[in-house]
């Protein structure tokens, strides 16, 4: 007659295995905030601030020259007409310029919108410095309501030789449709003023 005896190393190796997933499991939530922070801290990955910015120095690179593109797009194709007056802008760096954008409510009636911007290249974000913007606040259309809207802006000086284009991206989300754009307020005021 054999020996029967329970075999405990595969209840250790299951206990182990279990052990590892929920490791994971938890590494992969703590991930994300992580990688927001980084964001926030670094620029990377487009993310800017929703709020002003202090006024350039007087250091302007005249000798320097960047095309900022302007995109804009409105959040999954609600009934509004939002485009930039002019679609890219030769800019020097520490200048301030003034951009314009337009945007129109096709809705019959009013509506609250939030608009969330976003600078390409990532890195590009925390030497693009916006002094007044419509994206800093919500903004209330009434029905078929006309407005031009400025975002006075300037790059930050600092921004890598190797950057020769930034894309300012605007995406317009319309709150009374039941568009929530997600805002960490916290994350955004990291970047004010930042140089």
């Amino acid at each position: 007659m054999s020996d029967a005896r329970p075999n405990n190393g595969s209840g250790r190796t299951v206990a182990k295995l279990l052990l590892v997933v929920v490791g994971m499991f938890g590494f992969g939530f703590a991930l994300v905030p992580a990688y927001q922070v980084f964001c926030e801290v670094t620029g990377f990955n487009g993310f800017v601030s929703n709020e002003a910015a202090s006024q350039p120095l007087e250091e302007i690179d005249s000798d320097r020259r960047v095309t900022v593109e302007f995109v804009s797009t409105v959040n999954q194709n609600h009934p509004w007409r939002f485009q930039a007056q002019e679609r890219r802008m030769e800019v020097q760096p520490g200048r301030l310029y003034t951009a314009y954008f337009e945007i129109e409510n096709l809705r019959g009636s009013s509506s609250v919108t939030q608009i969330i911007p976003s600078v390409a290249p990532g890195t590009a974000g925390r030497h693009f410095q916006k002094t007044e913007c419509f994206c800093f606040t919500e903004q209330t259309f009434g029905g078929g309501e006309t407005r031009k809207m400025p975002v006075t802006f300037y790059i930050d000086p600092a921004l890598p030789d190797r950057t020769s284009t930034v894309t300012l991206s605007y995406t317009l989300f319309d709150l009374e449709a039941g568009d929530a754009p997600e805002i960490d307020e916290e994350a955004a005021s990291l970047h004010v003023g930042a140089r």
